[in-house]
């Protein structure tokens, strides 16, 4: 595993200059352009990060593949929250440290390189490409992952990104189209990479507020082998701080990637291992958190549209998505900025004919954001 050059235009300098604008329109800036949580962690959380800080775990190394109550804690929520028994499928566990690290890291863990093509939306996490460009594979982008004969023929792949509910666009695969991809990746030897760090956050009427698991026995047919699934919980706890997430899936590729880990210390403290266990199974502050953000989505869908956009609800994750009034991110970053409004450009996303509002911001700041958009 050895790390190659990468290029992004992934850059948060570059919206700099909007910032130093916004800031100095009467009232300040509100930015909702990074997805970061800005509520309290949840009080049972820090609770047990408190009580865990003198434990072995604490004092002593922590165990990469995670404690037994951890493990216990993601095996407990795969299937309470996720209708999947890891057991039965034949699934390993391991934490990581954070999702972005788990995405970045990737496909060197999976010893992709130079010939190895990796699939990815063309609309994306941009942490896709870095991470497969680090590996020194090559990223195929296409404009739909669950159009299979987009990438089915195409020599070489090895692995493929799939990511429900999106960052940016909010699109929720069922679980119809993912029993497509994991069958088509199967046929060819490809690793299905599932991020469904937002899958708490599905907003559809009458899907129980859930997105699909790719490792759902309907979807994978009973069998994790050639399927990994990473989860965080950055965004339905407000622990991004933490940085507390984990992979689960084909035993053997976790296996491997933990012995992998634990050379290189991609460890998890052992008092945060603690405070992630509290985290899966504080099913309330996850229902109080989620109703927040619905609240904050419908009230920036409201206000985006009497702008002037065309806005929507989306079917999943924090995000409005929307297509730039002036056809350019850039263009509008300007004119937004005079309002003191900073959203995300779509360029970073791969469309730089849209725009990315977060609403990952304080009941106040949202109220604001909707006040100058409707003035």
């Amino acid at each position: 595993m050895g790390f190659y050059e990468f290029s992004s235009p992934y850059d948060w300098s570059r919206i700099a200059e909007y910032k130093r604008t916004a800031a100095s329109v009467p009232g300040g800036m509100i930015d909702l352009s990074v997805g970061s949580p800005v509520d309290s962690v949840p009080l049972a959380v820090r609770g047990a990060l408190t009580a865990a800080s003198d434990d072995p775990n604490a004092y002593g190394y922590p165990a990469t593949a995670g404690t037994a109550d951890l493990r216990e804690a993601i095996s407990d929520w795969f299937r309470d929250r996720r209708g999947v028994d890891l057991g039965a499928i034949n699934a390993g566990i391991v934490p990581t440290v954070g999702s972005k690290e788990a995405v970045a890291l990737m496909a060197s863990l999976l010893r992709l390189g130079p010939g190895d093509v990796v699939v990815q939306p063309r609309v994306s996490y941009p942490t896709y490409e870095i991470g497969t460009q680090l590996a020194g594979a090559t990223v195929l982008k296409v404009d739909d992952v669950s159009d299979v004969e987009s990438w089915r023929f195409v020599p070489n792949v090895k692995a493929v990104w799939v990511n429900s509910p999106c960052n940016p666009t909010g699109e929720t695969l069922s679980r119809e189209w993912l029993y497509e991809i994991v069958a088509a990746a199967r046929q060819i030897g490809a690793v299905v990479l599932s991020d469904e760090c937002y899958a708490m956050l599905d907003w559809r009427t009458g899907q129980g507020g859930v997105a699909p698991c790719a490792l759902d026995p309907q979807v994978c047919e009973g069998s994790a082998d050639g399927v990994l699934v990473l989860y965080s919980l950055s965004k339905q706890s407000n622990m991004a701080g933490y940085r507390t997430a984990f992979i689960a899936g084909d035993y053997a590729l976790v296996a491997r990637m933990t012995a992998y880990r634990k050379q290189i210390g991609q460890i998890i403290p052992g008092p945060v291992q603690a405070a992630m266990a509290e985290g899966l199974r504080d099913r309330d502050a996850v229902r109080e958190q989620k109703a927040r953000y619905e609240r904050r989505l419908s009230a920036l869908v409201g206000a985006l549209r009497a702008y002037g956009y065309d806005a929507a609800m989306p079917q999943g994750a924090l995000y409005v998505w929307v297509k730039a009034r002036s056809g350019d991110c850039w263009q509008d970053m300007a004119d937004l900025a005079r309002l003191g409004i900073v959203p995300s450009p779509g360029e970073f996303y791969g469309a730089p004919d849209h725009l990315r509002f977060s609403a990952t911001a304080t009941d106040g700041a949202i109220a604001d954001a909707c006040r100058r958009l409707g003035a």
